[in-house]
């Protein structure tokens, strides 16, 4: 695993980058690569871990090049790439950007405070909560957002996976690894997960997919006991016992820090151009935080250098 600088006298930041980067993840990385091979000096801010969300998936298989990765693999592959670069890679979080003529400032969390001509924002999104009873009670006790996070605390248990999507099927397959039961649990008849998960899901014996099933509330002591649930064509409620639930119903960006800077849709998702400018001239947005049809890895990647591919032309020559 490599890991971003921590704030060593070795790694100690500059006061001004040609390109600021907010968000480690692929867009953000890719960002920084065309940039560096612009000629640009560049920083990468990312107070979690590199690589993003993609950390989260057990494996990746359709990115090209690779049949099969694991995302913490590619994460890894990603920013090393970066790195041999020239990028300078930084443990921060980005908490407020000021404008002032053709300059940003990026206020850090850690009070810290870089000077830029332009700052590519690349923070991704956080995943959904269902806002049901018990959710937040029972958080960190049986309730989860990432399988490969916290798999491993049910072995040989039964957990519920709420969603019909990619990121639910994904990651009940990988909890089938470790579980002895998964049941998941959607409001729609159908998925919408890509046929090729579908089939695997319907293929493996230990996953169940209940559809028109909401769930309603979870109850417990210590811990998740058990959920109840609701069967949409009946309106029937009935009770499960569980030893954990995880929710992949969607995202939401993290694109709070361009309030005031861009334009948003009714997601809260950030309207660019097609260079992936926002209105703020030398301010772009790019990969989850855009609004846009398609949100992958590659479709990541592929804002990331469209936007640094822009800003080296338009405001470094």
């Amino acid at each position: 695993m490599v890991f971003f600088d921590v704030g060593s006298a070795k790694s100690e930041l500059k006061n001004y980058y040609d390109v600021v980067v907010i968000g480690g993840g692929p867009a953000g990385l890719t960002a920084a690569i065309y940039a560096r091979q612009s000629g640009l000096s560049v920083l990468v801010l990312e107070k979690d871990l590199e690589g993003g969300y993609m950390n989260l998936t057990e494996s990746i298989e359709n990115y090209p090049g690779f049949t099969s990765i694991r995302g913490e693999e590619l994460g890894v592959k990603m920013v090393e790439h970066a790195t041999h670069f020239g990028a300078h890679l930084y443990t921060d979080g980005a908490e407020r950007i000021e404008v002032s003529k053709d300059e940003k400032l990026v206020h850090l969390e850690s009070g810290k405070k870089v000077h830029a001509k332009v700052v590519i924002v690349a923070a991704g999104s956080k995943p959904k909560q269902l806002g049901v009873p018990g959710e937040g009670e029972f958080r960190a006790r049986g309730v989860s957002y990432c399988a490969t996070c916290d798999g491993h605390f049910f072995k040989d248990g039964h957990v519920v996976v709420v969603g019909g999507g990619n990121s639910a099927f994904d990651e009940s397959l990988f909890l089938s690894k470790m579980v002895k039961k998964v049941t998941i649990v959607h409001i729609l008849e159908k998925p919408t997960a890509d046929a090729r998960l579908r089939e695997k899901v319907e293929s493996n014996e230990k996953i169940e997919y209940r559809p028109l099933t909401e769930l309603v509330r979870i109850e417990g002591d210590d811990r998740v006991k058990q959920v109840v649930l609701k069967n949409l064509r009946t309106n029937e409620e009935y009770t499960m016992e569980v030893d954990g639930v995880f929710i992949f119903v969607g995202m939401t960006p993290n694109s709070q820090i361009l309030e005031g800077l861009a334009e948003f849709d009714q997601w809260g998702y950030v309207i660019t151009d097609e260079n992936m400018e926002t209105k703020t001239a030398g301010i772009f947005a790019v990969g989850d935080i855009r609004s846009k049809n398609l949100r992958q890895i590659i479709t990541a990647a592929s804002d990331g250098a469209i936007a640094a591919f822009t800003a080296a032309h338009k405001y470094f020559e």
